[in-house]
């Protein structure tokens, strides 16, 4: 049998290392691909099946998805301290990379045998529902990413590929400030081993799973 494998693409010290973990405990090989190596995200690793990748080059996306920076703006006049070249960091970020990480993603797809988990997941948050005007840009290039999961989820449908924009939310609906780590793993192992496409906006409570957004 086939050694299955994750692939994480802007590994962090708190989703990514979390997620990581999750799967390595399910007898995955892990990959994690990150801006900055920090060695100390990865201490609880150190003896999982898991490999590092870093690059300090924020435009080779094909090998790491740089790290988000939110840009706070005017809440009363965002769109004249909008800077466009910010605006093209932060969707090259949110949108772009994820873009070119799905079309890879869909090329392996197509080599793996049906049996395969064969998900792609980006971490969503409740900027695609909700207008927040301070972070306007950033909820810009987080829409466009649901619809970029939205659409291949219903494309890929038949061919087995499964699509998430997994947000975890709270009791009543709001976003989780800080998000838990632990918590993106369980749902994340947990979408990997679905069967078939479940909803492909994953809004999650931890220790509920699924929530209706």
């Amino acid at each position: 049998m086939t050694t299955p494998v994750l692939l994480v693409l802007g590994a962090g010290p708190k989703i990514g290392l979390s997620v990581g973990q999750a799967f390595a405990a399910k007898g995955y090989k892990v990959a994690e691909f990150r801006r900055r190596h920090r060695p100390g995200w990865v201490l609880a690793l150190e003896d999982q099946p898991c490999k590092h990748r870093s690059s300090g080059d924020p435009e080779s996306i094909y090998q790491v998805l740089m790290a988000s920076d939110g840009v706070a703006l005017d809440p009363e006049d965002p769109l004249s301290s909008v800077s466009i070249s910010e605006t093209t960091r932060i969707f090259a970020t949110n949108t772009i990379s994820p873009l070119i990480a799905a079309q890879e993603a869909v090329k392996g797809f197509k080599q793996l045998p049906t049996s395969a988990s064969r998900t792609f997941i980006a971490t969503g948050n409740l900027l695609n529902t909700a207008a927040r005007p301070p972070v306007l840009t950033f909820g810009m290039s987080k829409s466009a990413l649901a619809h970029l999961i939205w659409g291949s989820s219903i494309a890929y449908e038949k061919r087995g590929f499964k699509f998430y924009y997994a947000d975890e939310r709270q009791e009543d609906g709001g976003a989780t400030i800080p998000v838990s780590g632990p918590a993106a793993g369980r749902a994340y192992t947990e979408l990997a081993e679905k069967e078939g496409q479940g909803k492909w906006l994953w809004t999650f409570v931890d220790g509920k799973g699924y929530v209706e957004s």
